[in-house]
């Protein structure tokens, strides 16, 4: 199975501080699946490092006050592009991002305060199709493997 999976997750050095998050677990999936590495954030046109950004009602805020929804939605749509060329119908993606979260983002004020709600570019998969997880889950979601 091709899964399409958050970059950084991977170890790539793509999050909004510079770094990257190699999760092991994910990392394993390469043994028995192909992995497909994307970062929506920067596909969007966005630079690395970036200002920390959340999802306020319906659109994507920097801590700073910029609206950056258009760069969001923009890799969004390039992250499905990619997901349908390659033929993936799963997606490892890190949680609590403005554009991975899966099921959890934070609340848009900035306080670390989590709600119930998907990412700019999950939410894009999810109504296209594709069963998204995020990394802590994907083991344990039934139906993902």
């Amino acid at each position: 199975m091709r899964i399409l999976v958050s970059a950084c997750l991977l170890g790539v050095c793509c999050r909004y501080d510079g770094s990257g998050e190699e999760n092991p677990q994910v990392k394993q999936l390469m043994a028995e699946h192909e992995l497909i590495p994307v970062c929506p954030e920067i596909m969007g046109g966005l630079p690395t490092p970036r200002t920390p950004a959340e999802i306020c009602g319906e659109q994507v805020i920097t801590k700073d006050g910029q609206d950056v929804t258009k760069a969001y939605r923009r890799g969004a749509e390039e992250t499905l592009k990619l997901a349908k060329l390659f033929g993936c119908s799963r997606a490892v993606l890190k949680e609590r991002s403005p554009s991975c979260g899966s099921g959890v983002i934070y609340d848009g004020s900035f306080s670390k305060k989590r709600i119930p709600g998907f990412g700019v570019t999950a939410k894009l998969l999810e109504e296209n199709g594709m069963m998204t997880a995020g990394e802590s889950d994907f083991m344990t979601k039934e139906g993902f493997l």
